[in-house]
This record gives C-alpha cells, structure tokens and sequence, in this order.
C-alpha cells in the first residue's frame, strides 16, 4: 500500500479520517484555545489549511487525517508527510490537537494507528518525527513513543517572527516497532 493511499484508521479510541473539507466546522471549533500556541502551527483558516494539505496530498508528498472521537467529532490533524514512497521513509508531522483532548488518550490512540499502518501496510524502513527543539512537551511525547534521537538540525527553519528553529529529529525503525507498539497498547490500557 501507498504511504499517500488515503485510508481510514480506527481503534477504540479515535478514528482517523482521511482529511474533507466536511471536517472544516468541528476543526474549527477544536482550534479554541490554541490561538496563541507558539510550539504548534495551528491553522489560521481551516478552510485553506484543509485545501493546502489537500493539495500536498494530490502532489504526492502527504496524506492528511482528521482526528476523529468515537461521537464523531473532529478534534484535530495529523499527517503523513515528507513522503518518500521510493525509499519508504515518512514523517509523521503537522499534527494539532484541542485542548480539550490533550493528555488523553487521543495522542497515543492516534500514534498507534499511523505507526501500524506505515509498518505493517506499507512497508516503511523508517518513520520519523521532528520538533522544535523548545517545545519539550513534544519532545517528551515524541520520547515516550519510544522514538529515538537523531539529531538536532540547527538553525533548520526560520520562525514566522523570523527567529531560528533547531529541529530535534526522531524516528523509529522496523526492528523497534514491535516493542514500541507494546508499550503504547499498555498504554492505552492503563488508561
């Protein structure tokens, strides 16, 4: 299976859908209160965030998920992308959460989708994650995945304020993924 084959992921506790322009009300209303998030890049306009990635979904480079709760209600976004389907290499980026569901099981639910579908249906050598080097809350989300550090990409990207990011880079390998899917479906079941 394509990396950019859209597809939807469900388990108990989200399902991720693949991202239409009929998410565009609830995602919406999931931004509030991340207006002023400086780690993440929330949309300024749903809309033209949903029609930009789904423009880069078109160009092959990325396959974008609404986040979605058992009651149906879009929460948030994720992506692959920076898709290299030649050498089976993806990110896992872009990703937004309200507020309202973070440091639930939302995150971890959603992770254990997106890393099964790269490993086991489309084959993936690598999958591989990248954050600010500030934003620690990523950081240590990104660690207890079981992902490990690559490196960091000083002075990487520049800032919409114009200061320089360092971005920490993180992946997970084949070999690791069974022990990493372990520890998020104990996880999950710790609630």
């Amino acid at each position: 299976m394509l990396l950019t084959e859209p597809i939807a992921l469900e388990n108990d506790h989200v399902r991720l859908e693949p991202l239409h322009p009929d998410h565009a009300a609830d995602l919406g209303e999931a931004t509030v209160g991340l207006e002023h998030a400086w780690y993440t890049s929330v949309p300024a306009s749903v809309p033209d965030e949903i029609a930009q990635r789904l423009a880069w979904r078109d160009a092959g480079t990325m396959n974008p998920w609404a986040v979605v709760l058992p009651d149906g209600r879009a929460v948030g976004m994720t992506t692959f992308c920076n898709v290299d389907q030649a050498n089976r290499h993806v990110e896992i980026g872009h990703t937004w959460l309200s507020p309202a569901v973070q440091r639930t099981a939302v995150n971890t639910a959603a992770k254990l989708l997106l890393l099964g579908h790269a490993f086991e249906a489309c084959d993936a050598i690598a999958v591989e994650f990248r954050t600010h080097w500030h934003n620690r809350q990523s950081r240590a989300a990104i660690e207890r995945l079981g992902a490990r550090l690559d490196g960091v990409l000083r002075n990487h990207r520049l800032g919409p304020d114009g200061t320089l990011r360092d971005t920490v880079v993180y992946s997970i390998l084949p070999h690791e993924w069974p022990a990493v899917a372990l520890g998020l479906r104990e996880r999950l079941a710790r609630g």
